[in-house]
C-alpha cells in the first residue's frame, strides 16, 4: 500500500535533506522504491515542497533539478574548517594505526593456524613410524639376497620396455620420412609450419629417445642377483 500524499511528502523532504546534492525526479523514485512510492507521486510531492518553499527548484531546459534549502544547514566558518581538518587527519593517522594492528594480528592467527596441534603431531609420528617400519623391512629382504622381482617377471617388463622403444623408433623415422616429403618444397618456415600444425618434437616435451635407449642397454649389462 503507497503512503498517503503528507507521508510522501515527508519521506521524500527527509531523502532530499540527507542526500543535500542536486536531484531529479528519477533520482529520488529510483532511491525510494522500498517505500513503493510511484515516480508520479514522488514528483508531485517533490513539486509541493518546491512550491511550499521547504526545497528549492531549479529548471534547466527541460528538467527540473531539486535540492535541499541551505540555510537549514549550519555552514562552518574557516576556524571551524580548519579544526575540523585537524580532528579528520588524526581520524585518518587512527584508522591507519588500526589497520596495521589488525594486520600485524592476522598474521599471528595465520602463523598460530599452520602449527600443528600436538593431536597432529602424535599422529603424524604413528604413521612415519609405521612407514620407516615398512622400509626396514624391505631393506632387511634386499640385505638377505631375497629377489623382490620374479625373474619371469623382469623378462616381461624389459621385454615390453624393447617393443615400446621399438614403437618409437618406427614412428620417428615414418614422422622424419613425411615430414621431409612435405615440407621439401614448401616455402614456409619449418618452426612455424610445426607449430601451426601442432607438432611437437620429444626435446618439447622434455623426453629423449636415446637415454632410454641407454638405459635399456644398462639393464641388459646388470647382472642379475641368484
Amino acid at each position: 500500500m503507497a503512503p498517503k500524499s503528507s507521508s510522501t511528502e515527508e519521506i521524500v523532504l527527509s531523502f532530499v535533506n540527507e542526500q543535500n546534492r542536486p536531484l531529479n525526479s528519477q533520482n529520488v523514485a529510483d532511491s525510494l522504491q522500498k517505500f513503493n512510492l510511484k515516480k508520479a507521486a514522488v514528483q508531485k510531492a517533490l513539486d509541493t515542497l518546491a512550491d511550499n518553499g521547504r526545497i528549492s527548484a531549479k529548471e534547466y531546459g527541460k528538467q527540473k533539478i531539486y535540492l535541499a534549502r541551505q540555510d537549514q544547514f549550519d555552514i562552518p566558518n574557516n576556524e571551524e574548517l580548519n579544526r575540523m581538518k585537524e580532528e579528520n587527519a588524526q581520524l585518518q593517522q587512527q584508522l591507519e594505526e588500526h589497520r596495521k594492528a589488525i594486520s600485524e594480528l592476522d598474521g599471528e592467527i595465520r602463523g598460530l593456524q599452520s602449527n600443528l596441534t600436538l593431536e597432529q603431531i602424535l599422529d603424524k609420528e604413528t604413521k612415519l613410524r609405521s612407514e620407516a617400519k615398512v622400509m626396514e623391512e624391505k631393506l632387511e629382504k634386499l640385505r638377505g639376497g631375497v629377489t623382490l622381482v620374479k625373474p619371469e617377471e623382469r623378462k616381461a617388463v624389459q621385454d615390453m620396455f624393447a617393443e615400446k622403444i621399438r614403437q618409437w623408433r618406427r614412428r620417428k623415422r615414418m614422422f622424419k620420412d613425411l615430414w621431409d616429403t612435405i615440407t621439401e618444397n614448401s616455402p614456409k618456415d619449418l618452426k612455424e609450419f610445426k607449430e601451426e600444425l601442432g607438432i611437437e618434437y620429444d626435446e618439447d616435451v622434455g623426453v629423449c629417445l636415446q637415454s632410454l635407449c641407454n638405459l635399456q642397454q644398462n639393464s641388459k649389462k646388470r647382472p642379475r642377483s641368484q
